[in-house]
């Protein structure tokens, strides 16, 4: 769907546009006050810093009320950055959440209206439609329905979920979207966010991810790759689209609604068990990203169902399930070239391979011009050190003793903050987000290093690393056989004469002796780390020779 050319004179005198660019305009000028002005004051300083938190709560929740007042696009701005955890505060997210279930459906005789006018006489080709939305979402809302037996015989007919679009949707995302094009021009003009990001680059991407969700037809497109991506993954359902009774502005889907995945409980009750849902999930997104390059993203839990397979098991034995995808408007392509840099950084992190890793997301972007690239790697390697084989739980908590002592020792790069995003990972990151928190939910304590060392074997059967040989692979981990990745790094540091010794006070070089000592006293992890792409490699060569012979 290609957006229509903006009228600026009549989005000027549109209330929607001047509403948006009050709020947002209000916003910027109370930060610019409080953390520039006010903030540079030495007797204020300390008591600016220590409200942010609850100044940024309140301009969350004015911002939540004034999306679910317009609705359009301010609806899906703030689901999408109630679910950047990664990026955002818990402050903001945490009352930004409320929008995944707050939009108000259309009413009945106007959407059913908007049906008509796509299907013509609806009556021809439904027995039934439920008046009561299934959901209601910013841009579209679905009800349950029943199509006519192709047959003629009587009955309901086949269950179908009939997502139809919102009235009027697409001139009310074109006046958001010019608003919210101003408001990314005068971002840019604050240098924290104009040097680490670009604004109205970011805000294209949105928007070009937007038009494409309310392109229906291309919802359809993408239900149907999954299900060719996934058709041999007899544990992943994807909905048969009905495309004779689908428009641009209308979806029909096979209803396969089942056990919401958050649904813990309603998951115990029938036999199944959520930490296998949650391993499978992970898995499904690492297939998805790494591998295919082609991935959902908008996996809130709405989107998601667990089907139960099979007859009733006793207690304590597990059933199988089958994981189902729906709402396909909302989907990631990852380029070539960006996929091999995340493949390698995959496979730097199943080595712990801090200098790899800083190399694959220098080509992605993630670095300022500039950038102390050994700096970070040296930060990036205390990093693993410390969060390898930790649970997600402990990861997205991690200790504040910790956090600050790693913020003196890295306060240079805290400082400099040498950081920037790349717009191809606007939606990329919020999946990732999302996913990390369903399966945080339904496995506090899983393991993702698990996954990652698996994938780091799948990694191995790519063409780019088949050229591998025998020979090649054991040069490679021969030095890692006899020392720790950490000591080898710290022998090729005084070789190549950049082991330096700074002159600090006792007690300094006595903790940064310590710290030596524990990272010395973990060679098993060290080995351990890349053992996994280490065996796959070799076990997978000598498949490929066995074949061959």
């Amino acid at each position: 769907m290609t957006p229509a050319t903006d009228d600026t004179p009549s989005i000027l005198r549109n209330g929607r546009y001047r509403q948006i660019l009050i709020f947002f305009g209000s916003m910027i000028l109370h930060t610019i006050w409080m953390d520039l002005f006010l903030g540079r004051v030495p007797l204020l300083r300390i008591f600016i810093r220590n409200g942010r938190p609850v100044r940024s709560r309140r301009w969350a929740r004015r911002f939540r009320h004034v999306a679910v007042e317009m609705g359009g696009v301010m609806i899906k701005l703030g689901q999408f950055l109630s679910a950047r955890v990664d990026v955002l505060p818990p402050e903001i997210t945490d009352e930004l959440m409320g929008l995944q279930d707050e939009v108000p459906p259309v009413p009945t005789r106007e959407i059913f209206a908007a049906l008509a006018n796509e299907l013509g006489d609806v009556s021809k080709r439904f027995t039934r439609i439920e008046e009561q939305p299934l959901a209601a979402a910013s841009l579209g809302q679905a009800h349950r329905a029943w199509l006519k037996p192709d047959n003629g015989q009587n009955g309901d007919g086949l269950p179908v979920v009939v997502k139809i679009q919102r009235p009027h949707i697409e001139e009310t995302v074109r006046v958001d979207l010019a608003a919210l094009r101003v408001v990314a021009r005068w971002l840019m003009n604050y240098r924290p966010i104009s040097r680490r990001a670009d604004a109205p680059a970011l805000m294209e991407e949105f928007s070009r991810t937007l038009w494409e969700e309310l392109d229906y037809e291309s919802e359809a497109d993408n239900a149907e790759r999954f299900a060719q991506i996934h058709a041999d993954d007899h544990d992943i359902g994807i909905p048969l689209v009905y495309r004779q009774h689908s428009t641009s502005r209308v979806i029909v889907l096979e209803n396969v609604e089942s056990i919401k995945i958050t649904d813990t409980d309603a998951l115990f009750a029938v036999g199944i068990d959520p930490i296998a849902v949650g391993d499978r999930l992970l898995e499904i997104y690492f297939q998805q990203i790494f591998l295919e390059g082609f991935f959902h993203a908008d996996p809130h839990p709405g989107n998601l169902f667990v089907k139960p397979l099979g007859e009733e098991v006793a207690e304590g034995e597990q059933r199988p399930f089958q994981l189902t995808f729906v709402d396909f408007g909302m989907v990631g392509n990852v380029p070539d070239l960006m996929g091999d840099n995340l493949r390698k950084i995959l496979v730097s992190l199943t080595q712990r391979d801090a200098h790899q890793m800083v190399e694959a997301a220098r080509s992605l972007g993630f670095f300022l011009p500039g950038a102390d690239l050994d700096r970070i790697a040296e930060a990036f390697g205390i990093l693993l050190d410390r969060m390898w084989g930790r649970n997600l739980l402990s990861l997205s908590r991690p200790d504040p003793a910790e956090v600050q002592e790693l913020g003196k020792e890295f306060r240079d790069i805290l400082f400099d903050f040498p950081f920037q995003i790349p717009n191809d990972f606007i939606y990329l990151g919020r999946a990732v987000g999302m996913v990390s928190g369903l399966v945080s939910l339904l496995d506090p304590e899983i393991n993702p290093w698990y996954q990652f060392e698996k994938f780091g074997e799948e990694l191995v059967k790519q063409d780019d690393i088949r050229e591998w040989n025998r020979e090649a692979v054991l040069e490679f981990i021969q030095p890692y056989l006899g020392t720790p990745l950490q000591v080898k790094r710290l022998l090729d540091a005084a070789e190549n004469g950049r082991f330096r010794i700074m002159n600090t006070p006792d007690r300094e070089t006595r903790q940064r002796l310590d710290r030596l000592e524990k990272k010395l006293g973990q060679l098993s992890w060290s080995i351990i780390g890349a053992a996994g792409i280490i065996s796959a490699t070799l076990i997978h060569l000598n498949r490929t020779d066995n074949k061959t012979e």
